[in-house]
């Protein structure tokens, strides 16, 4: 069974490819069966993606997608399907929290929901079988019943390594993660829904052995592919055992500059330092709101702005360069919530930075608080998920408020610019929106993955 895997750009097409596929792609390998993959670029026109799909002669074609890749890859998917009788899955966080929407549009004839490598290769063996696709754990099959979900596969050590070529990695720039599930309750973010989703059958929460990590860069190493690592969990930080042990081996063993992931709550001085000495170049830190009663009563997020003067200190001490991240327009923010945010990110003075407007993705708990009070339009769905406005509609706090502050969030961007490299560079910026990567000069823009 051949399975092609197309990577849908929306906006930029910089990132790397969703990871989801690459776990996929190399899971289905070892099993026999052949991937290919394309990315449907911004500059692709629908009919030369048709082609590509067609050219490619596949008996499934699979979809990562998160709510901002909804709007295109349906387009995408309609027009491919007019001209292939293939079957159709989509993955990843739309169609696992909104299996229903997806598998009522034309042209999918399958959701995954959660994890997709066990799945994917039952469904791909039972296709090439001619076998009977509709009882198939995890794989929804549009006019069936919702599937029960296997249990986490374990021990994620037993995968093997990412699928390279799926990725669209440049530079030598690669992406790795060492963990799946993370232990928050904040309510804006879906990966703490994994663990919801899981919570009656299995431990979601799971992570990589030390050696299994370093193998998988060793190999990278001797392929001559490892200049910069960037470790994609959402928070690396977490378990300083595991963290301080793995400084240890990879600063003696490896030492190349990797970036990543934290939460001001998960790392102190000592730690930070030892993530110096083992290679670390930068981290991103989420900021959010800077109004702490949003981030108490609305985020679940209960940490100080102190605390965030403290690590940012911390971390520049240690050498370690700063990315942070701003949230605008949230449930319950008001104008002087919003005036605490820019104040407390121009005293923060970090250059590298990303201000977004919130958008309740399906799945999250303020998805649900924003469709039970009214907040969330009807057609949400067939509006961009962009993060440069709002599609709500927020008592006290209008889209004229949210943009004034985009607004200023740009200028003070284009001030920290000129200041550190000058007019020139900060009059390049003027025009990019709030993904901190429009803004940084790093290695493949580097890799942040905002």
């Amino acid at each position: 069974m051949r399975v092609l895997f197309i990577e849908v750009d929306t906006e930029r097409s910089w990132a790397v490819a969703s990871i989801g596929p690459g776990f996929i792609a190399s899971y289905l390998r070892q099993h026999g069966h052949e991937v290919e993959f394309f990315r449907a670029t911004l500059d692709d026109s629908t009919a030369s993606i048709v082609e590509r799909a067609v050219a490619a002669a596949p008996g499934l074609i699979g979809l990562s997608l998160t709510t901002r890749q909804w709007l295109r890859s349906r387009e995408l998917v309609a027009a491919i399907r007019a001209r292939l009788d293939v079957p159709v899955i989509a993955g990843g966080l739309h169609p696992t929290f909104s299996p229903e929407v997806v598998l009522a549009t034309p042209g999918f004839d399958y959701a995954c929901l959660g994890e997709g490598e066990a799945a994917m290769l039952d469904l791909a063996n039972a296709l090439a079988a001619g076998a009977a696709t509709d009882a198939i754990a995890n794989v929804w099959i549009r006019g069936g019943r919702r599937p029960p979900l296997r249990t986490p596969f374990e021990p994620l050590d037993a995968l093997p390594f990412m699928a390279r070529d799926v990725l669209d990695e440049v530079h030598g720039v690669v992406h790795l993660t060492t963990q799946r599930g993370c232990p928050f309750p904040c309510t804006y973010c879906a990966a703490r829904m994994y663990n919801q989703l899981y919570a009656e059958i299995g431990e979601y929460g799971r992570r990589r052995s030390h050696q299994n990590v370093l193998d998988e860069l060793f190999a990278l190493r001797a392929a001559g592919k490892l200049a910069y690592v960037i470790f994609l969990d959402d928070t690396f930080t977490i378990n300083h055992g595991w963290v301080r042990e793995f400084c240890k081996v990879y600063g003696r063993e490896l030492a190349t500059p990797f970036s990543l992931h934290a939460r001001v709550e998960t790392v102190n001085e000592k730690l930070l330092h030892e993530l110096r000495a083992a290679g670390c170049d930068q981290i991103t830190y989420g900021v959010e709101s800077c109004s702490e009663r949003v981030r108490r009563e609305v985020m679940r997020r209960p940490v100080g702005n102190d605390r965030f003067r403290d690590v940012f200190r911390w971390t520049r001490e240690a050498g370690i360069r700063l990315t942070a991240n701003f949230m605008l327009g949230l449930p319950g923010e008001s104008r002087a919530d919003l005036q605490m945010t820019v104040d407390l990110a121009e005293e923060l003075a970090v250059v590298d930075f990303g201000y977004f407007v919130f958008y309740p993705y399906p799945g999250t708990a303020l998805f649900h608080l924003c469709r039970d009070r009214g907040y969330l339009p009807a057609d949400y769905l067939e509006r961009p998920a962009n993060h440069r406005e709002t599609i709500l509609d927020l008592p006290g706090l209008g889209q004229d408020d949210i943009g004034e502050f985009y607004d200023r969030f740009t200028d003070l961007r284009r001030r920290l610019y000129e200041a550190r490299y000058g007019a020139q560079v900060a009059a390049g910026e003027r025009d990019g929106d709030g993904d901190a990567s429009a803004a940084t000069g790093h290695v493949d823009e580097l890799a942040i993955r905002a």
